[in-house]
């Protein structure tokens, strides 16, 4: 009787480009505006990541676009979000506000990061030429590309 054997590291080798984008535009313009640069069609995916952080569930915007004809599938995802957690104030009044707004990340690693250009690939993909057309965006900060195996985090990637 033959043994098979399953080695982990075939399970966590990293098949995709990551992209941070610093900015101040919504989720929904950035990708108006990638769409334009890049020419493809990012759209707004429903369902949307799901995390819970203190008992409190939110949940960051992802908007995808699958390029059958190049194999590729692009992920834009929402990196920060606010939530109200409750402040355990046993002196407040009744008319103070008990919650306080925290900002969580979904990549606690990089917490400045406003968004991530996911790229799955089986070819090789010309990242730099993706990045510099992303940093010509009006109000487009920062572009740079991520080693998703130096996060610590990366599993709330997979999705």
């Amino acid at each position: 009787m033959a043994i098979h054997k399953l080695q982990l590291e075939d399970f966590d080798q990293v098949d995709y480009q990551l992209i941070a984008i610093h900015t101040t535009l919504e989720d929904y313009r950035l990708a108006f505006k990638i769409n334009q640069s890049l020419s493809i069609m990012l759209s707004k995916n429903e369902n949307e990541i799901p995390i819970e952080i203190n008992k409190q569930k939110t949940s960051f915007s992802r908007f995808t676009f699958e390029d059958e004809t190049e194999m590729m599938a692009w992920d834009l995802i929402q990196n920060k979000q606010e939530i109200e957690l409750p402040v355990q104030n046993k002196n407040a009044s009744l008319f103070e506000d008990s919650n306080v707004a925290t900002q969580v990340s979904l990549v606690s690693d990089l917490k400045k990061v406003d968004f991530f250009l996911k790229i799955e690939h089986d070819n090789q993909i010309k990242t730099k030429e993706i990045i510099t057309k992303i940093k010509g965006i009006d109000l487009v900060s920062t572009v740079y590309e991520v080693d998703p195996n130096e996060i610590k985090s990366k599993n709330n990637l997979i999705f």
